[in-house]
């Protein structure tokens, strides 16, 4: 198994204003992403509202990026929880698991494990889940919980088919950490669109991103340009858009990248519940942030 490099795009369920799923849009979305340079997909993340989103609804949206898809990509599929027997079990209910390139699966919400619990858990996954890859997903700021650089090390040396980490704690230091001691098969993706540049040219195999569905091409761009080691021009990229970062995250993820998808014209701007849909002061500063942009 080759290492995960690039470009990843986590992304978005788009929904209609009657909060079914629009999958007109989401083919949309598919098709601008992978005409526009990235190298993989990753459907039912974070991003993708999972949590509102019924089972059958996931098949659906599943079904839909694949066909959308064509094969073209490599496909990542977000499947993790706080409850690890279900998730041994949905992974195993999956009847093609070859279509997917890799399951990346969250850490444990809310139980607050402790280390070792985090370690079981994982081990748990891959030892009745054999037939699958598994990446890791650090983002304490949704579980609760870090998952710390000696257990992720601890994790990849021994299980062969944990092939990486999505980082997103947001602390460069910690990706450094891992990076310095990790098997060589094993990624370190970035999960943060403002730490992916130094995770990249610490040694980082690339990023799993938001901003990258609403500027494939620049972001795709921005990555192989600081795989080549070219920092100033990679950075320019960076610089150039980092107020439309800085805007996506300002009400929530998802609810500001939609807003953005909908002011390029790729899907509407609605979520479901607890979320909101985006402020009219949000999108007028998206298209103020764009047009200085386009310039």
């Amino acid at each position: 198994m080759k290492k995960l490099n690039g470009t990843g795009v986590a992304l978005v369920t788009p929904f209609k204003k009657n909060g079914k799923i629009d999958f007109n849009g989401l083919e949309k979305l598919v098709k601008y992403v992978s005409d526009n340079h990235v190298d993989y997909l990753v459907a039912l993340g974070t991003t993708a509202e999972t949590t509102t989103l019924k089972q059958e609804e996931k098949w659906d949206v599943i079904k839909c990026i694949q066909s959308a898809n064509y094969k073209k990509l490599p496909l990542i599929l977000g499947l993790g929880g706080n409850n690890t027997e279900d998730i041994v079990n949905k992974i195993n209910s999956i009847k093609n698991l070859s279509d997917f390139y890799a399951i990346l699966s969250v850490s444990p919400y809310y139980n607050n494990p402790s280390q070792e619990g985090i370690y079981q858990h994982f081990k748990s996954i891959v030892v009745n889940c054999t037939e699958t890859n598994i990446i890791l997903y650090n983002v304490p700021k949704r579980t609760g919980s870090n998952i710390i650089p000696d257990t992720v090390l601890r994790l990849a040396f021994d299980y062969e088919n944990i092939i990486g980490i999505k980082e997103a704690s947001g602390n460069v230091l910690q990706s450094y950490r891992i990076l310095e001691r990790k098997p060589k098969n094993f990624s370190v993706i970035s999960g943060d669109d403002f730490i992916t540049l130094p995770i990249i040219l610490s040694g980082g195999e690339g990023v799993i991103s938001v901003i990258a569905q609403g500027f494939p091409d620049k972001i795709s761009h921005m990555i192989s340009l600081a795989k080549r080691n070219d920092v100033k021009k990679a950075f320019s990229i960076f610089y150039n858009i980092m107020r439309i970062i800085d805007l996506i995250y300002e009400e929530g993820n998802p609810t500001g990248i939609k807003t953005f998808l909908s002011v390029i014209g790729i899907c509407n701007p609605y979520v479901r519940l607890p979320l909101l849909v985006g402020t009219p002061s949000l999108r007028k500063r998206m298209l103020h942030s764009l047009n200085e942009i386009n310039q």
